[in-house]
This record gives C-alpha cells, sequence and structure tokens, in this order.
C-alpha cells in the first residue's frame, strides 16, 4: 500500500507508517517496535536513480510479458521459449530476458549455449537466437555451466535492474520476462523496476494437479498485489501423447522384473492390426480429477488459454534449442501452443496488431 507518496509500506509495518521513502522512516515514534525499523533506518531515501535509466531502455519496448510459475518443473522456460520462437515467426522484434538467476535454461532451449554476451559503447548487446529474436540469460555470462549462482536478494535485484538499464535491445515489439518459480525477490524485483513503464501482463503455466494449483493460486495473488494484469493460465503437460511406433513395450514378471518386448509387439501390431500403427497412445499422467487449471480459472474468475499436452517431441525440441513450430514432429503440442497464443494476441496488442 501507498503512504503519501513515501513508497509502499509493507504489510507488517506498525500503524501510521510514515513510508520507507520518508526521512523519518526508522526513526519516529511510530516506528518503534516494527520488525522493519533497521533496514527503513539505514535505506537510502528518494527515488531510485537506476528506474530513471531502466524508464529510458524500456522506452523502445511496446510490449512487456511475465512467464510466471509457483512451482518449478512445470515446463514455464520451456513455454517462454516456444511463445518467444512463435512471436517471431510472426515477423515481430522479440526479445526474450532470462531472470531465473540460479537455474538459468534458456540459453539451451534457445540452442546459444557456450555464447557470452559483449558490450558495445550502446551497452550489453543481446545474443541473437534469430534476426528478430535477442536472448539475455545470466546463463551467458558464467563460463561453466556447472557453476552455481550462489547469491542472496540484493545481488539478484542488481543484476536484474543491470539487465533492465544496460542491455541495448533496439525497437522491440515484445519482451518476454522468463522468471524463476515462485514469487519471490526475483518476481518482486522485475515488477518494481518495470511497473511505472507499464507490464502488459503475466502468463502463469502451471500443471494439472492439485499440488501444482496450490502454487498458481498464491502467483494469482501475488499479480493482484502488485497491480499486474493476469493475462492467462495456461496448463502444461495435461495429457501423454505418443505414436505408437515411439513407445517402448515392457513385460512385468510376478517379482516385478520387466523385460523389453518392444520388437516383438511392434512386429506383432505391424503383422496383425498394422492400422494401428497410425495412432497415438495417449494417458493422464497427473491428477486432475480437481478439473485441473480450467476449473481453478474459473472460480478466481482469470482467462484459461488452454492446454499444452507433455509430448516427447517438444521436450526433445527444447533440449536441441529448436522452434517446435518448424519441428514436423511437434504434431500435438505446436497446434495447441499456436492456438494458446492466437487467444493470447489480442489480450496484448488487441485486434488489430502491435
Amino acid at each position: 500500500m501507498e503512504n503519501g507518496g513515501y513508497g509502499e509500506v509493507l504489510e507488517d509495518a506498525n500503524e501510521h507508517c510514515p513510508g520507507p521513502q520518508s526521512e523519518s522512516a526508522g526513526k519516529s515514534d511510530t516506528c518503534q517496535g516494527c520488525p522493519n525499523q533497521k533496514v527503513c533506518a539505514t535505506a537510502p531515501k528518494g527515488p531510485d536513480p537506476d528506474l530513471i535509466l531502466i524508464a529510458e531502455r524500456m522506452a523502445s519496448v511496446k510490449h512487456k510479458i511475465l512467464v510466471l510459475s509457483g512451482k518449478g518443473g512445470v515446463g514455464k522456460s520451456t513455454f517462454s521459449a516456444q511463445l518467444s520462437f512463435a512471436l517471431a515467426a510472426m515477423d515481430y522484434e522479440v526479445g526474450l530476458l532470462d531472470i531465473d538467476i540460479c537455474g538459468p535454461s534458456i540459453p539451451k532451449m534457445l540452442g546459444l549455449e557456450g555464447q557470452g554476451i559483449h558490450k558495445s559503447n550502446l551497452g550489453w548487446s543481446p545474443i541473437y537466437a534469430d534476426s528478430n529474436l535477442g536472448v539475455i540469460s545470466i546463463g551467458s555470462l558464467i563460463p561453466d555451466p556447472d557453476q552455481a549462482v550462489i547469491w542472496r536478494g540484493g545481488k539478484k535485484t542488481d543484476i536484474i535492474k543491470k539487465f533492465l538499464k544496460e542491455v541495448y535491445w533496439g525497437e522491440l515489439d515484445f519482451l518476454v520476462v522468463d522468471t524463476p518459480p515462485g514469487t519471490s525477490d526475483e518476481q518482486i524485483s522485475i515488477v518494481q523496476c518495470l511497473k511505472e513503464d507499464g507490464i502488459d501482463g503475466a502468463i502463469i503455466v502451471t500443471t494439472p494437479q492439485e499440488v501444482s494449483l496450490i502454487d498458481v493460486r498464491k502467483g494469482v495473488t501475488f499479480c493482484k498485489t502488485a497491480g499486474v494484469k493476469v493475462l492467462g493460465v495456461v496448463e502444461n503437460m495435461s495429457r501423454l501423447y505418443q505414436r505408437l511406433t515411439d513407445a517402448n513395450f515392457v513385460r512385468s514378471s510376478e517379482t516385478g522384473e520387466l523385460t523389453d518386448v518392444t520388437k516383438w509387439a511392434l512386429q506383432y501390431i505391424s503383422e496383425q492390426a498394422p492400422e494401428l500403427l497410425g495412432l497415438m497412445a495417449c494417458s493422464q499422467v497427473f491428477d486432475n480429477s480437481g478439473g485441473g487449471a480450467s476449473r481453478m480459472c474459473q472460480e478466481m474468475g482469470i482467462p484459461f488459454l488452454g492446454k499444452v499436452p507433455l509430448d516427447p517431441q517438444l521436450c526433445k525440441a527444447a533440449e536441441q534449442g529448436k522452434s517446435c513450430f518448424e519441428d514436423q514432429n511437434c504434431l500435438v503440442s505446436a497446434p495447441a501452443l499456436k492456438s494458446i497464443i492466437e487467444n493470447l494476441l489480442p489480450k496484448i496488442v488487441g485486434e488489430h496488431g502491435a
């Protein structure tokens, strides 16, 4: 909440808090006993000068999209990468900013592993996956891919600010921001840095089971508290789809020992029921008895953008740093993602384009 122009007041602050940017912050009688008193007393006062530099950089960016997830491993970075590929294929100028400081996977998913960020007189230059798709990630600043980034919140905020104020993107139609799981330092920092310049909204990626949706609800609450529009929720890995000819077949013994019988099974099908070889097997991997993301969106009054199946071919495309839209093998995931993106775009750019 705001307090007389003296900055946002934390929820656990004392009543009549003067605001953390006030000259009396941490010193006023009303600050006595507040858990934030020491921080407020020592924090720098006045507007953050970095925000002015960030605003200058962001002036050439038309639309900013955050991609969030409540839990790790739901395919958020895969979605961010494929969304960026899709927008670039539609002839938009696209930037993809990876602020998952401790687990940057975007360089691999864009086929940019081993390529470093360069500096010019205009600032840091993005690495280009295509002529109209630039990428910035801390993964491109670390020479050893096995090196862990062990940073506290303040240092994470510093590098996010550095990316925003020093990277020269040029004219962009879209800046897609891939965030880490949860609602912590990185998410708070990016919202604070971009809020004044305008964030078009956030896409939240989840899997169907309730254990994932619990954290999505928290993500929705974060967006509402931070004043960020929820563009919609994507349910990833809704079902597993796999061509029968790509499947492995096993036989289980009474002791639980598994024997591979793939060669025999495919030969048998080929001889006895060859028409089955063109089918795809479909199975429910995660429990969605609670209605999945679609029902949750109805209950919370937020848009449901659609479902993306768990497609081994999409996983392979991500591992190889390729667009699933150019891979003829992504028979079920590419159309699903295309439908979601076509549903999403009017919410951002209107009916008539950027």
